[in-house]
């Protein structure tokens, strides 16, 4: 019998640790099985709204994710209390368009979740983020804050993060769909999709603080697995992030995929962070990450398609 290799045996520890949440495992199930796991979509255009419909539809559509009925978590970067134009927030157009495509797909419900860093609710409100979900049919905004809002788990894959209480409509939800912005940051050189797992927990402050954070970040990423990212790069803070305020540029790039490791990679070789042009493996996180069986950093191995909207 053929023994498993260190990330065979992570990435089935991390399957083995979704057992606990059935309908994050029923959706993944449905991902897995897809002939568009390897690809990635890069869209350009000056129209955050029209972006995010021709990413959907180069994936296949909306109807490959979402089953009728299903209850949908969407993860954007909220985190701060800054106009769009900043750009260290998800852009407020990105999250709204996501969240009616996801609604029109057959979504019964579209859950918007963050644990903003500062002020709270009155963060998403000065964002946008909480204007644009307003008024959404069958969309309801989620400001975590409280630690009842999450559920203390194990992580059986990780290796410097063991334990940590994560959002409960993450995992609950019968699809979780992560809506990151890239952009600078200051501990680990860019932020983008895997690190913006870090919005779904209580305690962040001990990735910096107790932990290595850096493995840390793959670590959670074992355990939280979003079905499908989308990454919006219509504006990019890439000086002085996470916070700000920074040099923005404005690359008019959404990417979109299920391989969230190659996800970042992509979003890593757009833009300049902090005046240095990185790859994806000087990011140590993203190397932790793939060798924990969560995706592909080597970009010659996927199928990238770019779209115009």
């Amino acid at each position: 019998m053929r023994r498993l290799d260190r990330r065979e045996f992570l990435g089935a520890a991390a399957a083995l640790g979704a057992l606990a949440r059935p309908g994050l495992l029923r959706a993944a199930a449905a991902v897995v099985q897809d002939d568009v796991r390897r690809r990635l979509v890069v869209v350009r255009g000056s129209d955050p709204a029209r972006q995010v419909r021709k990413a959907f539809e180069a994936l296949g559509g909306a109807g490959r994710f979402v089953r009728p009925g299903a209850w949908v978590a969407v993860k954007p970067n909220a985190s701060f209390a800054n106009a769009a134009a900043w750009g260290n927030n998800t852009h407020p157009a990105v999250v709204a368009e996501v969240c009616k495509v996801l609604r029109e797909a057959g979504a019964r419900r579209v859950t918007v979740l963050d644990f903003p860093l500062h002020r709270g609710a009155e963060a998403l409100e000065e964002n946008g983020v909480a204007e644009a979900c307003r008024g959404l049919r069958g969309v309801d905004l989620r400001v975590l804050g409280e630690r009842h809002h999450f559920r203390p788990l194990g992580v059986p894959a990780g290796v410097a993060l063991r334990q940590v209480e994560v959002a409960r409509e993450a995992l609950d939800a019968d699809l979780l769909v992560n809506l990151p912005v890239a952009k600078a940051h200051d501990a680990v050189v860019a932020s983008a999709g895997l690190k913006n797992l870090m919005g779904l927990i209580w305690d962040r402050a001990v990735f910096h603080t107790g932990l290595e954070i850096q493995q840390a970040i793959a670590d959670l990423a074992t355990l939280l697995r979003p079905q499908l990212t989308l990454v919006d790069m219509t504006r990019v803070m890439v000086t002085n992030g996470p916070k700000g305020p920074g040099e923005v540029e404005t690359p008019e790039l959404l990417l979109a995929g299920t391989d969230p490791v190659a996800l970042d990679a992509l979003a890593l070789e757009q833009v300049r962070f902090n005046g240095r042009r990185f790859r994806a493996r000087q990011v140590k996180y993203l190397v932790a990450a793939q060798a924990a069986g969560l995706g592909e950093l080597d970009l010659g191995r996927m199928d990238i398609r770019k779209e115009d909207a």
